[in-house]
C-alpha cells in the first residue's frame, strides 16, 4: 500500500468532487473519481485501491464483495446512512464496510416537510401554471395542518426533527417505531402507537425509517386499506417501502388524496441523471408523473451545503481511522445493521437483533 490510502470513488458528480476534494485537504488521501457505478462490470477500475467509496446506486452483491477481496481493497465506505445495496453477509468477515450515520438530519426533516407543504397547497402545479399565465385557483384547495395528526414512521434523528417540526404547526402527532423512546416522546408532545392505528387517525403519513426486509412494502394495498381516506404520503426515506402499483391504484380512486416522493423503488436507472431528451420507459414512473396528485423529487432531501460537507468530512475520517488506528467507529454491524453496533458501543453481550 502506498504512504497514504488510493481511494475510488463511484457514481460521483460534480459536487460529490467539490466536497470531497475540499475535505481531503486535511488528508492527503490518493482519490480517484470515476462517474461509473460500482457494479460486477465496472469492478476492474478498484483494482489499485486500498479503498472504494460507493453511493446509494452502486451496487455491492456477493460477486463484487468477492472480487474486492481478490483485489485486496480493504475498506468499503459508503458516502450515505442507508445500506440496503449492499449484501452485509457476503462482505462480513472479509472486507468491512462503513457509513455516514448522521448528516445533517435537518436537511432531510426540512425538505420532507417541504414536500409536505407544497403537495398540500399545490405549489408545484401553482408555479406551473402562472409561468403560462394562468391564475385560477381552481383544482388548487389544501387544508390547514393545524389541528390535524401527522403520522411518523421511523423516529431515528431524522424522523423526530420532523416530528418537532411538525409540532411547530400544531398538528398532533403519532409515531411508529421499532425501538420507541417514550422520554423523547413525552417531552416533544408525541405519542406512540401501533401502524394500524397511525394509518387509521393520521391525515399525513411520512416515512422516515430505513428500508429492511421488515419495512419493504409497509405501504401496500392492505395498509392502505386501513388508511384514512383523502390522507397524503410524503416518502423522503426509502422508495422500497411503497408497493407502488397499490399507491398508483390509490392514487387513481382518490383513497390517498396526494403522494411526495423523494424516492422511488426502481429509482436506480433514472435518478441523479438527465433523461430530458429521452423517453422513461418505466411505466411507474411514468404513471406518478403523469398524475396531478403527485410531487416526484430525484432523492434530494439530503441536498444541502452542511450535509454535503458532513458527508465528506466523515467519509474520509472513517478511512483514515481503519487505515492509520485501526479503527471503525462506523462500521456497519452484518447482525443488527446499525453503526455503532450497540453490542460494541455499550459492551453488551449481544446486538440488537433488527433485521
Amino acid at each position: 500500500m502506498a504512504d497514504k490510502p488510493i481511494i475510488r470513488c463511484f457514481d460521483t458528480k460534480p459536487y460529490d468532487i467539490e466536497f470531497f476534494e475540499r475535505a481531503n485537504a486535511s488528508y492527503g488521501f490518493g482519490i480517484h473519481f470515476h462517474k461509473d457505478r460500482l457494479g460486477p462490470e465496472t469492478v476492474d477500475l478498484a483494482r489499485d485501491a486500498d479503498a472504494v467509496c460507493v453511493f446509494v446506486n452502486d451496487e455491492l452483491s456477493a460477486d463484487v464483495a468477492r472480487q474486492l477481496e481478490a483485489m485486496h481493497v480493504r475498506l468499503v465506505a459508503l458516502r450515505c446512512a442507508g445500506y440496503n445495496n449492499v449484501d452485509l453477509s457476503a462482505f462480513f468477515g472479509h472486507i468491512p464496510v462503513t457509513r455516514v450515520p448522521a448528516y445533517s438530519p435537518h436537511a432531510v426533516a426540512e425538505f420532507t416537510v417541504a414536500m409536505l407543504l407544497s403537495l398540500n397547497r399545490k405549489l408545484h402545479r401553482a408555479y406551473s401554471r402562472t409561468r403560462d399565465g394562468n391564475f385560477q385557483l381552481s383544482g388548487l384547495l389544501g387544508f390547514d395542518l393545524y389541528n390535524k395528526t401527522a403520522g411518523v414512521v421511523g423516529t431515528g434523528r431524522i424522523g423526530r426533527i420532523t416530528a418537532q417540526i411538525l409540532r411547530g404547526f400544531e398538528m398532533r402527532v403519532l409515531a411508529y417505531d421499532v425501538r420507541p423512546d417514550n422520554s423523547w416522546a413525552a417531552s416533544s408532545g408525541v405519542e406512540y402507537c401501533e401502524l394500524d392505528r397511525l394509518f387509521a387517525e393520521s391525515h399525513v403519513v411520512s416515512l422516515n425509517c430505513p428500508l429492511t426486509p421488515e419495512t419493504t412494502h409497509m405501504i401496500d394495498e392492505a395498509a392502505i386499506g386501513t388508511m384514512r381516506d383523502g390522507a397524503l404520503i410524503v416518502n423522503t426515506g426509502r422508495g422500497g417501502l411503497i408497493d407502488t402499483p397499490a399507491l398508483i391504484e390509490a392514487l387513481k380512486s382518490g383513497k390517498i388524496a396526494g403522494a411526495a416522493l423523494d424516492v422511488y423503488e426502481e429509482e436506480d436507472e433514472y435518478f441523479f441523471e438527465d433523461f430530458s431528451d429521452r423517453i422513461i420507459t418505466d411505466d411507474q414512473l411514468a404513471r406518478l408523473l403523469s398524475l396531478p396528485n403527485v410531487l416526484v423529487t430525484s432523492h434530494q432531501a439530503f441536498f444541502t451545503e452542511e450535509a454535503l460537507t458532513q458527508i465528506a468530512e466523515t467519509t474520509l475520517a472513517s478511512v483514515d481511522d481503519f487505515f492509520t488506528h485501526g479503527n471503525l467507529p462506523n462500521e456497519i454491524c452484518y447482525r443488527c445493521g446499525v453503526s455503532p453496533c450497540p453490542r460494541k458501543e455499550k459492551n453488551l453481550k449481544r446486538c440488537f437483533e433488527v433485521g
